[in-house]
């Protein structure tokens, strides 16, 4: 085996889901990450179909994703006065397994962090691609020299950036922001979808923060700077009909609230030398439905290609790419702004039954499960038994 000494930039999902399979086929790994710690709650992310359920089964974590669960609960969606319209089922939102992301970093991070280093409140300033390695220099820490370096650090990628070129070549922005609040107050036991043209919130419902998704021209903004994200979001829900008032009072007095636009990633390629994308970095499509079983399916063929190409990471890297950029190409296409926050009345009616008639919610879900499963899994046999 070559090429054994690998970086991976981002501890999230597809970071530390790398890292788990990496290990077990041998690899010694890196993991760098920019937050100071782990991130906890966040959005729930799910999976859906038999070849997600087949990759947690091979990694031994199925039973832990389970018991960490959150149920994929109902939601109703509602009109101004607080009537409901239609419902959607946990299953549409939460797949066949809904979990909270942060719950899921911290089982991925609990069963690597004993094997793989973790650098957490770091980030990579530069690559620079020799020979034999990638020298990399860090924020922080002294430059160091790998084999091999991984960019799973999301949909707006250091890594990408500093390989590929600006995020501007690679990322397009799709008109619509989304964000997530941790907003104080009582806003009912089940979750309540409310729109008007061009905007949505979700409020309510067992351990969820408040959604929301907006219209919007592209924004120039800061994205670490939360005072700012709050402004924004406040604007962008002034006037707004039913609880609206509370809900842009409850937004004041978050303590944790994120902000993003709804963008897709476009890429000819996912690697170039001796750097490679995987997840939201290499085919990221936000709020798609499959960013999670696309980073833990695309983990397991990355690290078992590399594996099963004696750490030749040309004939890994285009093996990966071939493997799964057909089932990746779900990312390619579709928008979630345009469904979640239909810009017209008769759009948002027309959404709505999606969901008031089971034949063209049946249809979608078979869709979605079609998707989901089109792979053809290789069976990439480990050199360590999983711990």
């Amino acid at each position: 085996m070559k090429n054994t000494n690998v970086l991976i930039s981002g501890a999230s999902i597809g970071g530390p889901a790398l890292a788990y399979w990496l290990d077990r086929h041998g690899f010694n790994v890196t993991v760098v990450e920019k937050a100071p710690a782990l991130r906890t709650g966040g959005q729930a992310v799910d999976f859906k179909g038999e070849t997600h359920l087949t990759v947690l089964r091979r990694m031994g974590i199925l039973e832990d994703v389970r018991r960490l669960q959150t149920g994929g609960t109902d939601q109703e969606i509602i009109d101004a006065d607080g009537r409901r319209l239609a419902v959607i089922p946990g299953e549409f939102t939460g797949g066949e397994i809904e979990i909270r992301r942060g719950d899921l970093s911290r089982l991925l991070y609990d069963r690597t962090a004993a094997s793989c280093e973790y650098v957490f409140g770091d980030s990579i300033t530069s690559l620079t691609e020799t020979a034999d390695g990638v020298h990399v220099t860090f924020e922080r820490a002294a430059p160091r020299t790998f084999d091999l370096v991984v960019g799973a650090d999301g949909i707006h990628s250091n890594v990408r950036r500093l390989t590929f070129g600006p995020e501007s070549d690679h990322v397009a922005f799709l008109g619509y922001y989304y964000a997530l609040a941790e907003l104080p107050g009582d806003f009912g036991p089940v979750p309540k979808m409310y729109n008007e043209p061009g905007r949505m919130v979700t409020v309510g419902g067992p351990k969820a923060p408040g959604f929301f998704v907006f219209a919007s021209e592209q924004l120039d903004y800061d994205r670490y700077d939360v005072e700012q994200h709050r402004q924004i979001v406040a604007k962008a829900y002034a006037g707004m009909g039913w609880r609206g008032p509370a809900i842009v009072d409850a937004l004041g007095r978050a303590d944790d609230l994120y902000l993003d636009s709804i963008s897709q990633v476009r890429i000819d390629h996912y690697a170039r030398g001796r750097v490679v994308l995987l997840g939201d970095a290499a085919y990221g499509n936000t709020l798609g439905g499959f960013g999670t079983g696309l980073a833990f399916v695309g983990a397991y063929v990355l690290a078992g290609e590399l594996a099963a190409a004696g750490g030749d990471h040309r004939l890994a890297f285009e093996r990966y790419e071939q493997e799964f950029r057909g089932y990746a190409k779900i990312a390619r296409s579709g928008n979630a702004g345009p469904f979640l926050a239909p810009g017209s009345p008769a759009r948002i009616r027309m959404r709505n039954w999606t969901f008031k008639y089971g034949f063209l919610l049946g249809l979608m879900l078979k869709m979605t499960d079609m998707f989901a499963t089109r792979i053809a899994l290789k069976d990439y046999e480990p050199v360590q038994q999983a711990r």
